[in-house]
C-alpha cells in the first residue's frame, strides 16, 4: 500500500493517516516532520535545508526529493508508505514518479479527502491550542484539558489565514487532483462526515 494523500490544509488528512499507520503498520512520511528530524539530526541533508530555513527560504525541490528518496529506503516502509505533504505540485509529481522507479517502488493510490473551503474555514478557525503543551480543542475551553495550560487561537487558525492557504492549495496543489486522475490513481473520500465514517470509506476505496 503506497500511497499519495491529497488534500486541503485541515481537510483531516492527518487523522486518516494515523488511523491507517496503527491498523497496517505503514510508514506516515510527512516532509514536515522529515525535515525537522534531518536537521535535529544533523545529517548532511539536514545542515543543507536548516541553512535555507534560517534564511527564511524555501526549502529547494530536490533536497525535498533527496530527503524523501533516503526515507523511503528505510526499512519501517516495507509494508507500505503515506507520503503527506509531498509532492506538493505536479512538477514534484514527475519527479516522485522518476525516483519511484529508480529504487523500485511504485504508487496505488492517490487518495484526496475531499471538504468544502467554508467548511474547513469553519473548522479551523473554531480550534483553540495550550499554549504549554499544544493540545488542541474546540472554541469554548479556556483551560487545556490535558495539562491545566492557557488555550488561544494560533494566528494560522484565523479565518483570513486560513483562507490564504487554501488560496496555495488551490493554486499549486489542486492541480495534482488532476495529474493522478489522469494516471487512474485516483481516489476520492468525502471527509465532511464523522471520521470513523470516512476511515471505512478510506478502506474500501483502497481495498482494506
Amino acid at each position: 500500500m503506497n500511497i499519495v494523500l491529497l488534500g486541503a490544509p485541515g481537510a483531516g488528512k492527518g487523522t486518516q493517516a494515523q488511523k491507517l499507520v496503527a491498523d497496517y503498520g505503514v510508514a506516515h512520511i510527512s516532509t514536515g516532520d522529515l525535515l525537522r528530524a534531518a536537521v535535529k539530526a544533523g545529517t548532511k541533508l539536514g545542515v543543507k535545508a536548516k541553512g535555507y530555513m534560517d534564511e527564511g527560504k524555501l526549502v529547494p525541490d530536490q533536497l525535498l526529493v533527496d530527503l524523501v528518496k533516503e526515507r523511503l529506503q528505510a526499512d519501517d516502509t516495507q509494508k507500505g508508505f503515506i507520503l503527506d505533504g509531498y509532492p506538493r505540485n505536479t512538477a514534484q509529481a514527475v519527479t516522485l514518479d522518476f525516483m519511484l522507479a529508480e529504487i523500485g517502488r511504485k504508487l496505488d493510490a492517490a487518495l484526496l479527502v475531499d471538504v468544502k473551503p467554508d467548511v474547513i474555514v469553519k473548522r479551523l478557525s473554531s480550534r483553540r491550542t495550550c499554549r504549554d503543551c499544544g493540545y488542541t480543542a474546540p472554541a469554548g475551553v479556556e483551560k487545556c484539558p490535558s495539562c491545566g495550560g492557557e488555550m488561544y487561537q494560533r494566528d494560522d487558525d484565523k479565518p483570513e489565514t486560513i483562507q490564504k492557504r487554501l488560496d496555495v492549495y488551490e493554486s499549486q496543489t489542486s492541480p495534482l487532483v488532476e495529474y493522478y486522475k489522469g494516471k487512474g490513481l485516483l481516489k476520492v473520500v468525502d471527509g465532511d462526515r464523522p471520521v470513523d465514517d470516512v476511515y471505512a470509506d478510506v478502506r474500501e476505496l483502497l481495498g482494506l
